[in-house]
């Protein structure tokens, strides 16, 4: 009993957990108060999805492996590989894994680029 109130804890803990860490990715550059430390979660996000993924797989990001790993132990099969997919999925809106990675990897590029500039135009005005 306790063990599975906790597996479900941890279950809606890391699904909230990865929606702000997406949309602070998303959009963390926009606020100077958050710029330095947008730059340094989206590399993260960078570091996991194309360093650790040089060995797990393009994409590769260890919030969702760890989240995979409780829902299994809560019973959940047939998970997708992105949490992208399994977000819009769960929210009735059927989105096929290519689209959800285009998607995903759209929105990443465009908040690097600008994070890099605020980052570098910010770093030139000091």
């Amino acid at each position: 009993m306790q063990t599975t109130f906790l597996l479900s804890f941890l279950d809606v803990l890391f699904f909230v957990l990865h929606v702000i860490i997406i949309l602070f990715n998303l959009l963390g550059w926009i606020w100077q108060k958050t710029l330095k430390l947008h730059l340094w979660v989206i590399l993260a996000t960078a570091s996991s999805w194309f360093i650790i993924g040089i060995w797990y797989g393009f994409g590769y990001c260890f919030i969702t492996d760890w989240h995979w790993q409780i829902k299994h132990k809560l019973g959940e099969t047939d998970l997708p590989n992105s949490f992208i997919t399994y977000f819009f999925n769960s929210v009735h809106i059927p989105i096929s894994p290519g689209l959800a990675d285009g998607l995903a990897l759209g929105g990443f590029v465009i908040a690097l680029a600008a994070s890099l500039y605020r980052n570098i135009r910010n770093w030139r005005n000091d």
